[in-house]
């Protein structure tokens, strides 16, 4: 069933570099432009509204489903991590059948040498993600590189959600002097406001209700940040994860957008977010808002 279904797909689907790349060239011009939604699949509402825009602002659009390994120090998450292609394509389709989807195998990818390249990314990499997932941001500047060089796209759509890695793909791209402009779209959320991701699948239905909390805790620290200090909204937010037994809280952070270095005391002139991420029965939820 799975392969009468790519046969039947009118889509344009590439399991190799190769093959992808001579595509490409035999359909672009010197005018074309190229938008590309790098993905690892579990494809949600946030994915196609990249995609969407990416098919708004350009001639072409590629999407590629590839999970990572690099980027995961965690080998049970990378095990359990939601791989549903099919699935996947059938939702591109509908959305355009046009969108180029590129799916390729690990060994493709990295030629055998399953391993990051290290980067410096000035200091972002250290924050948060970085400090509790050692080596994910390397892992994922080589995946990201990799991409770019393989697509060469005009512009790269990332969600909003995944904010440090938005600003370390951009310092990777400037620092590369890479010749694609990175666009961040807003966050999608659930009805009950949860941060849309390919991990929510792995919640039950009542863990996903119940993790509302981690937005409605957001908010709330918005609220303490602006009327007192970030340490103040930080107390909050430990205090009321430390008081639900179902979540454990990772960490909360509040920081400047630019640096992402913590915010010790409020400087109007900086805009700056709050970052949080959260266990659920050991799956591992992030979200992140404006607080400007």
């Amino acid at each position: 069933m799975f392969a009468n279904y790519f046969n039947k797909t009118p889509m344009h689907i590439f399991y190799g570099k190769a093959a992808l790349i001579d595509f490409l060239k035999s359909i672009k011009t010197n005018q074309s432009s190229i938008g590309f939604v790098p993905t690892m699949g579990a494809l949600h509402q946030g994915h196609l509204s990249l995609m969407q825009q990416s098919i708004s602002n350009n001639d072409i659009t590629v999407v590629s489903i590839f999970v990572n390994p690099t980027q995961f120090n965690n080998p049970d998450d990378l095990a359990k991590y939601p791989r549903t292609l099919e699935e996947d394509v059938k939702k591109i389709a509908t959305l355009n059948p046009e969108i180029i989807v590129f799916a390729p195998t690990t060994d493709d990818i990295y030629e055998g040498q399953t391993i990051s390249q290290s980067f410096n990314f000035d200091g972002l990499e250290n924050q948060m993600e970085g400090k509790f997932r050692p080596g994910h941001f390397n892992g994922v500047g080589t995946i990201v590189k990799r991409l770019f060089e393989i697509v060469e796209p005009t512009n790269a759509y990332f969600g909003e959600k995944d904010f440090q890695q938005l600003q370390i793909v951009k310092k990777m791209v400037a620092k590369n002097k890479m010749n694609v402009t990175i666009v961040g779209c807003p966050i999608f959320r659930e009805p009950n406001q949860l941060a849309m991701s390919s991990r929510n699948a792995l919640l039950t239905p009542k863990e996903k209700q119940e993790a509302s909390i981690i937005f409605k805790t957001l908010i709330e620290s918005k609220e303490k940040f602006q009327k007192y200090n970030a340490k103040i909204a930080t107390d909050y937010v430990q205090k009321s994860f430390g008081n639900n037994p179902t979540f454990t809280l990772e960490y909360f952070q509040i920081a400047d957008e630019a640096t992402l270095l913590p915010c010790l005391r409020k400087n109007k002139n900086k805009n700056y977010r709050a970052f949080i991420a959260v266990f659920v029965n050991n799956i591992r939820l992030i979200d992140t808002i404006s607080l400007n």
